[in-house]
């Protein structure tokens, strides 16, 4: 007998939360946005009235604004965020202990062993939907399958608060006509790629040739061959079943408080250059990078922002920081600490970044990226960890070398 499973994505999570504590702003455009003078400003989410203007997660500020000039801006409340978070999952384990996060605003639920109890997976998720909806005051997205991968598609399908079941029945019709780039995991780059063999549609994809797709995406071509056939097997996870996710950090207290831009670019780099190889060995990728800053009156501030892509890379992780270190300094404010950290740690083979693997230029510019950082890896680790090291390192008078790294635990992904 089929498995019974559910895809449950918040519809516009951060700004639905947002529209909880400011009804006013329901009627009008509304995005939830980062710092636009820290130059990260990026569309994070959006009601539904801007995302019929146009407005999309991931745009710029600038073009936002410039496209919906009456665009109310909100700035990120992440704490609030991971609170319904939590209330929305305690909803969820009314019905299965089997609940897999998949980000803040989605998780699988398998529901096969709830059926006797509360009736099939359609009447399971309408009972979900209707009490986030009262409950809470947020809507959701359902989607009903047999497997993880079709339950995304069903919650994607249909939007805002919804329900759509893709039984084997329905998969020729439902899922066999949306062109390939709806499929868990297909990126742009990839669609792209898929196109040039004349593969546009989810059902051009399950009646390609296995072997053919294999022999142009390797591993990935075969995976997403099986996902497009529906031969997603894979289980919905527990909590318990998961090992906990990590964070790995490194703080430093400098010999005299930093100010200049120079010495605050040094710092980060090297706490990130440090925290990335410890990311490297242990074969993790981060999903997030945060700061911590403390003033000369000892006074700390902490800032975090969510990566686009899973990186275990120095340039990446420190150019995050930085941009978090600046905008926490603006106004000449002296630094006497700064630690950067490494958040929600996923391991390489699951890191949904290994799937983009036709990203042109950028992936080209990330393999080279990679190759130097693993090779300094290895140079340091048969000569010392202070093999390699630029002349600014040498010749600075800040105290790097004064702290060490430091690893902690953290709570789950996603829904906590």
């Amino acid at each position: 007998m089929d498995r019974t499973v559910l895809h449950v994505d918040c519809n516009n999570f951060f700004a639905s939360v947002e529209l909880l504590h400011r009804p006013e702003l329901r009627d009008v455009p509304m995005a939830v946005a980062g710092d636009e003078e820290a130059r990260r400003g990026i569309i994070l989410a959006k009601n539904q009235v801007a995302k019929e203007l146009g407005i999309v997660t991931a745009q710029t500020v600038w073009s936002a604004k410039k496209k919906c000039p009456s665009l109310v801006l909100v700035p990120p409340r992440h704490g609030e965020y991971a609170r319904v978070s939590r209330l929305v999952r305690e909803i969820f384990a009314r019905y299965t202990d089997r609940i897999e996060p998949f980000g803040i605003d989605e998780a699988w639920l398998d529901v096969t062993g709830s059926r006797t109890l509360f009736g099939d997976g359609k009447t399971i998720a309408e009972r979900i939907r209707k009490e986030v909806k009262a409950e809470i005051g947020i809507t959701v997205s359902v989607g009903v399958s047999f497997n993880k991968i079709f339950a995304k598609l069903g919650s994607d399908y249909k939007k805002p608060d919804a329900v759509t079941v893709i039984g084997r029945e329905d998969v020729a019709r439902i899922a066999y006509p949306l062109p390939v780039g709806d499929l868990l995991f297909v990126g742009r780059h990839t669609q792209e790629a898929l196109e040039k063999y004349n593969i546009r549609t989810i059902g051009d994809l399950a009646a390609a040739s296995p072997a053919f797709l294999t022999s142009r995406f390797g591993k990935a071509g075969a995976m997403l061959s099986r996902y497009a056939r529906g031969e997603d097997d894979s289980p919905v996870s527990r909590s318990d079943e998961r090992e906990d996710a990590k964070s790995v950090s490194r703080g430093m207290t400098f010999r005299h408080d930093l100010v200049l831009r120079d010495e605050l670019s040094l710092g980060v780099r090297v706490l990130s250059e440090d925290v990335a190889a410890r990311l490297r060995k242990t074969g993790v990728k981060c999903t997030a990078v945060g700061v911590t800053v403390k003033d000369e009156l000892l006074r700390s501030v902490s800032r975090q922002v969510q990566l686009d892509t899973p990186s275990d890379l120095a340039r990446e992780i420190g150019e995050a920081a930085l941009a978090l270190v600046l905008a926490v300094t603006r106004g000449g404010k002296r630094v006497r600490m700064i630690s950067v950290c490494a958040m929600g740690l996923l391991r390489k083979e699951d890191a949904t970044e290994q799937l983009a693997l036709f990203d042109g230029g950028n992936k080209e510019k990330r393999e080279k990226q990679e190759r130097l950082e693993h090779a300094l890896d290895g140079i340091r680790a048969r000569y010392g960890s202070h093999a390699v090291q630029s002349g600014d390192v040498l010749g600075n008078d800040i105290g790097i070398e004064s702290e060490k790294e430091e690893t902690k635990q953290n709570g789950d992904r996603g829904f906590v």
